[in-house]
């Protein structure tokens, strides 16, 4: 039931939907203009001010592109992924390919609201896609989209709410990026090595591979003072600890994420219902390798909590004689040049196919500085970590509490106050 004061109504009657169009691209003077051109992958839930590409007039008037105001509410039509049915608002005129739908509110109506709206709306809208092999929305579809309408003072402010959220997540998201830097110039320096950072590298810089994977030729820097330079095969082995597998018993098996994401628990199953039966037990703090997925950089320290898991022989179980602390080894990890190791010592036609040669790896050469050094530069690298993972906290708490607060507003269920200038205004 709506709060009193509000209507229902669709979106085909509160707004005019249209899209745009995409000049010839092999006409050289419909392109590099001065006219905003807006694509699906720049609809990501923000407010545009630039678009990546450019028309020119000609390449307006030429072809199905329009231009459309500042205020106008986009979404994304097309695509399998997190596009269809995301949306954005014009801080700009710009123009649209044919897979926006540009949503032109008619006078009453407040744009921040109804992008709020339909950003709320972001998991029904993707059901509304077409049925067939390509899932798409259109406009006859987002005409048919029910929506409330309160009375435009309240919109403006609900929207008003809403907007300062978005301003703190926008904040804290800014900080977490600057913090992201300042990590990848820390571990350069306390590693005396470039960091893999594989999240800033271009798919253009890495030929043909995944931007996870680190294909280049391995360069290690000069020793720095007081540091060994040495094979991990002296100080690194590969432990085996048998698994027998008792058919009416539970184990847990573990996997290992890409991008140093961790070590984490994949399934539990009964002894009977694993097909792989040569299985081995890890112990915390052992360092896991997946033999199919270094080259992405799968590695990580078995937590506390997997203790006594079982991984099968397609991981390698690595320990240490003491003189290299394990966490400074999956630090090490992080480094472009520990990738690319991994990398030259794995074989395979395909990046997905390669197999890790462990006894191989083990061979290369790595700068390693004196066991205390180590320690001071985990406990240097853990305290970094903690406050990039305290904002990454923060962020997804406030999202939820946005979420929630969107629920209520939206609905009606929650009613703001609007004083009486405001609903004249």
């Amino acid at each position: 039931m709506l709060p009193e004061g509000w209507r229902r109504s669709t979106l085909g009657e509160i707004a005019r939907i249209t899209s745009g169009g995409t000049p010839d691209r092999s006409e050289p003077r419909y392109w590099g203009g001065s006219v905003p051109w807006v694509t699906t992958g720049e609809i990501q839930f923000n407010t545009i001010t630039d678009t990546a590409e450019k028309i020119t007039e000609a390449g307006l008037k030429n072809s199905s592109a329009k231009l459309f105001p500042p205020g106008t509410l986009l979404m994304a039509m097309y695509g399998q992924g997190k596009t269809r049915g995301q949306v954005a608002k014009l801080a700009i005129e710009a123009s649209t390919n044919q897979a926006c739908a540009a949503i032109l509110l008619e006078d009453g109506h407040d744009p921040d609201f109804y992008f709020q709206y339909l950003s709320a709306q972001y998991e029904a809208l993707r059901e509304l896609g077409n049925a067939g092999t390509q899932q798409n929305l259109s406009a006859g579809i987002l005409k048919e989209v029910s929506v409330v309408v309160p009375p435009r003072a309240e919109q403006r402010k609900v929207a008003r709410i809403l907007s300062t959220w978005d301003d703190a997540v926008t904040a804290m998201e800014a900080s977490h990026a600057n913090r992201a830097l300042q990590w990848q110039a820390l571990l350069a320096v306390t590693l005396h090595l470039p960091p893999a950072n594989p999240d800033a590298r271009l798919a253009t810089e890495n030929g043909s591979y995944p931007s996870s994977v680190q294909p280049g030729i391995p360069s290690l820097p000069a020793t720095p003072n007081g540091w060994q330079r040495i094979s991990l095969g002296r100080h690194l082995t590969e432990v085996r600890r048998p698994a027998a597998l008792v058919p009416n018993d539970t184990y847990r098996l573990v996997t290992v994420k890409r991008s140093r994401g961790g070590v984490e628990l994949r399934e539990t199953l009964t002894g009977r219902e694993i097909k792989t039966p040569t299985q081995f037990f890890v112990r915390t703090g052992d360092f896991l390798i997946s033999k199919r997925q270094i080259v992405h950089g799968a590695c990580g320290i078995v937590p506390a909590g997997l203790d006594g898991a079982i991984v099968s022989n397609e991981y390698a179980v690595l320990n240490s004689d003491g003189q290299i602390d394990l966490r400074f080894l999956r630090y090490l990890s992080e480094s472009r040049y520990f990738q690319q190791t991994c990398f030259h010592s794995s074989i395979g036609v395909h990046v997905e196919k390669m197999i890790f040669k462990t006894e191989r790896w083990l061979k290369w050469p790595f700068n390693i500085p004196p066991l205390p050094v180590q320690q001071r530069i985990v406990e240097i690298l853990d305290t970094a970590r903690r406050e990039m993972n305290l904002i990454s906290w923060q962020i997804d708490r406030l999202k939820k509490e946005k979420a929630a607060l969107m629920a209520d507003l939206l609905t009606g269920k929650r009613r703001v106050r609007v004083a009486s200038a405001e609903a004249t205004s």
